[in-house]
């Protein structure tokens, strides 16, 4: 006796069809084998199956079963085939009709009572059976809303194992759930904290626009309690808004880890991931025997905030120079190579000691120089190279913190940004894959940066003066042109050149006295 039916898995952030294969001979010691390189919890699946089918009214066959999950050769992993072994064994029996079994994607972790459990990555299976002209998608109904996003398939969200049999019975009728895609895009699209939240602080929020409008690196640095945190929570919510392309791709990324809110289909906020200091490589890059997506990439489409930065392991850091060039990260294995989109601005906080307190007037620092420099070192240079604009954020006066004059709304901001965001795709839409200022080489800094005489002086004289770095000099020219874009200017002007070389502190000589 032999039943198929069609299920899906996940490789890397795109699904695939896995056919799963039910054979059944009698044996007088029954056992249930699965097949097709099933890793742990797909193993576990044959005890969840037998009290599932037995739970729901059903014999369980007293005969030899094989699950075969093909193509044989790739590794399974997740509880995701519970739903189809089970209806594939029924189905070889004879308690279900075979017709539609060939037409639609079965997935769902079962319980011991045959109840359906939510699963992960809902939304790369439904976009994988809509390529494949596969007619459906039954899934567990906490997942539906998540699938129904996906135009051009019909969606059935289901409660229980007796659901699913009933339907391919035709003893009911499945109602395909329809999602207003536009309506649940607009409904999620609101953020929970705003910039005019922040009391004083500017010149730093002046800081974070250019930012935002170049989408350059970020490195903030400043006393505990100066707002640092505060500020970089808020950075999402000026960034140019999320477009249908991008959120289906940011949620496939939270689909596949398992973190998509509770009932929410779509992200349609930019991400903003802050993990802690002692994160391993492995949780900020991605891995694992079968690689998941790491920090990085969940961040993919929004803000990477790693706040006190030289507390991070230095071989932690290292590991994102690969996603911070690239846009993508590659994992190795022996059995496969996999790539997660990773396009982020990284936002850094520190203090500017390991006290905290080197610049702030109101306490005095404990360090000695040699402690300082130290303490700096622990950022590499060539993670430095990658980080446009360093940003000195001081304490906040309490002139500031009791005014109650309200700062200037997200919304505001991000109109420019988005307006100077558009100013650059149409300045680079003859360069693939690049979208931003802060993308330019140097041989594009040649074609879009060239300076005036002024302001080459003023540059040649900073240099000279404040002891930059050769690094700052590509990164001075980068942000020269954010600002000068946000300024509706054609040409860098001296104005614009002196504002980037205030956003470059960590490259003067002596930058704490």
């Amino acid at each position: 006796m032999l039943a198929k039916a069609l299920s899906s898995a996940i490789l890397g952030i795109d699904a695939y069809v896995v056919e799963v294969e039910a054979h059944l001979t009698g044996a007088k010691l029954p056992k249930f084998r699965t097949v097709g390189l099933p890793e742990g919890a797909v193993r576990e699946s044959k005890e969840r199956v037998r009290a599932a089918i037995k739970n729901s009214g059903y014999k369980f066959p007293h005969k030899h079963v094989t699950i075969n999950l093909a193509p044989a050769d790739i590794r399974k992993e997740g509880s995701a085939f519970d739903l189809p072994m089970a209806i594939g064994i029924l189905a070889a029996i004879g308690e279900i009709k075979h017709d539609h079994l060939e037409k639609m994607l079965l997935l769902g972790e079962l319980a011991l009572d045959g109840k359906l459990r939510p699963i992960k990555g809902a939304l790369p299976v439904a976009i994988c059976a809509r390529d494949k002209g596969i007619k459906g998608v039954v899934l567990p109904e906490e997942n539906a809303s998540e699938a129904g996003v996906v135009d051009g398939i019909k969606v059935v969200g289901v409660k229980s194992l007796a659901d699913v049999i009933a339907i391919l019975n035709e003893q009911e009728t499945a109602e395909p759930i329809v999602v207003d895609q536009k309506a649940m895009f607009k409904n999620y699209k609101n953020y929970h904290v705003d910039f005019d939240d922040v009391k004083g602080q500017e010149q730093v929020k002046r800081a974070l626009e250019v930012a935002a409008a170049g989408s350059h690196n970020v490195i903030m640095i400043g006393p505990p309690g100066s707002g640092k945190t505060m500020l970089a929570k808020r950075l999402p919510t000026i960034l140019p808004e999320l477009v249908l392309d991008e959120a289906l791709e940011t949620t496939k990324i939270h689909s596949v880890a398992g973190i998509l809110p509770d009932g929410q289909g779509i992200i349609a906020t930019r991400p903003f991931r802050a993990p802690h200091h002692t994160i391993s490589d492995a949780g900020l890059i991605g891995g694992g025997t079968i690689p998941r997506p790491g920090e990085v990439s969940l961040s993919h489409n929004g803000v990477l905030f790693l706040d006190e930065l030289p507390e991070f392991k230095k071989n932690v850091l290292e590991v994102m120079r690969q996603p911070l060039e690239n846009g993508e990260v590659t994992i190795a294995r022996a059995s496969m190579s996999l790539s997660y989109p990773s396009r982020f601005m990284l936002v850094s906080a520190m203090n500017p000691c390991p006290c905290g307190y080197a610049t702030d007037p109101q306490n005095e620092c404990s360090c000695n120089p040699q402690l300082i420099q130290k303490y700096m070192s622990r950022i590499s240079g060539p993670l430095m190279d990658r980080i446009d604009i360093h940003i000195e954020v001081p304490a906040v006066p309490f002139a500031d913190l009791a005014g109650k004059e309200a700062g200037e709304k997200s919304e505001s901001i991000r109109e420019r940004v988005q307006s100077t965001r558009q100013v650059q795709l149409n300045r680079y839409k003859s360069t693939a894959g690049m979208f931003s200022n802060a993308q330019m080489e140097t041989g594009d800094l040649n074609t879009y940066c060239k300076l005036g005489k002024e302001a080459a002086a003023l540059l040649k004289q900073a240099m000279e003066k404040l002891g930059l770095s050769a690094r700052a000099y590509d990164r001075i020219l980068k942000v020269s042109r954010t600002i000068a874009d946000l300024e509706k200017e054609e040409n860098i002007q001296p104005q614009h050149v002196s504002e980037a070389i205030q956003y470059r502190s960590l490259d003067r000589q002596l930058w704490l006295e």
